[in-house]
């Protein structure tokens, strides 16, 4: 049986648009004219997003399980929850998919990030010690025709309302709804307000909020989901407060996992 591993040099040198990303966790801000419950869903709906670390009530960063055997998440929160260090010294590390434990015993960074002093991809493949075929995983979306396409968020961190930007940390799990404004390297979308004049809000429009990084965009395919995107941040100008993050105008930054669909396939396919 494989030894616990991390890809070499374990580099966390994310120089990643610093100026532009505030580098936190997110999780999902609401409408204020909806009310909130609408946006919450039991654990056990979309069990194949899971949360990484819990922290008293938080969740903190968010991971989808893509294959039997594996899961993806943002890079940076490997390096935020104790997953980081569990790897490096040699041990697996334990979450909770589908209300089953299982050991994550290999984190694979993005090459980018292993051979770039200033690496632009926020991306990390996460291995289970045993394949599982329960939850059934979210493939990766692997077309490229995501712009104006409406995603599904999910996540557990920071609530609140588009009016005042994140209040408070419940560990409610939620999902949200969003159309994708632009689909370049990363993806984005804006968090409408409805209250403008020919609003393009959709009836559960969200944005992050603190608590889940690494959260899934989620394509709809037929009657499935496919994982378009990976939350890795929120575009901060000037502007930009923590304390009023996620209000109406933001922007969340996306990876979007077309533009990587070949690496994530030729890692499943070396680990057979």
């Amino acid at each position: 049986m494989s030894e616990p591993a991390v890809t070499s040099k374990y580099k966390f040198l994310f120089a990643l648009l610093l100026i532009l990303f505030a580098f936190k966790s997110y999780g999902i801000i609401v409408r204020h004219d909806i009310a909130p419950g609408k946006y919450e869903i039991r654990n056990n709906d979309l069990p194949a997003v899971f949360f990484l670390e819990r922290q008293g009530i938080r969740r903190v960063c968010a991971a989808t399980v893509i294959h039997e055997r594996w899961a993806i998440t943002a890079a940076h929160c490997v390096n935020e929850t104790a997953l980081g260090t569990a790897i490096k010294n040699g041990r697996r590390f334990a979450v909770e998919v589908g209300n089953q434990t299982r050991e994550i015993d290999v984190v694979l960074m993005h090459p980018e990030i292993v051979n770039s002093a200033n690496p632009e991809v926020d991306l990390a493949l996460l291995r289970f010690r045993q394949a599982s075929p329960i939850p059934r995983p979210i493939p990766p979306y692997d077309q490229t025709d995501e712009k104006g396409e409406v995603v599904t968020l999910v996540g557990w961190g920071y609530f609140g309302l588009g009016t005042t930007g994140r209040q408070f940390d419940d560990g409610t799990k939620r999902r949200a709804q969003n159309r994708i404004s632009e689909a370049n390297l990363r993806l984005q979308f804006i968090f409408d307000d409805p209250r403008e004049v020919d609003s393009d809000s959709l009836p559960l429009e969200g944005m992050l909020g603190l608590g889940d990084s690494g959260g899934p965009a989620l394509i709809s395919v037929g009657n499935e989901f496919r994982l378009a995107g990976v939350a890795i941040g929120e575009l901060g100008g000037e502007s930009f407060s923590e304390e009023t993050q996620g209000e109406y105008g933001s922007v969340a930054v996306y990876e979007r996992i077309s533009v990587h669909v070949d690496w994530i396939e030729s890692v499943i396919e070396s680990e057979r």
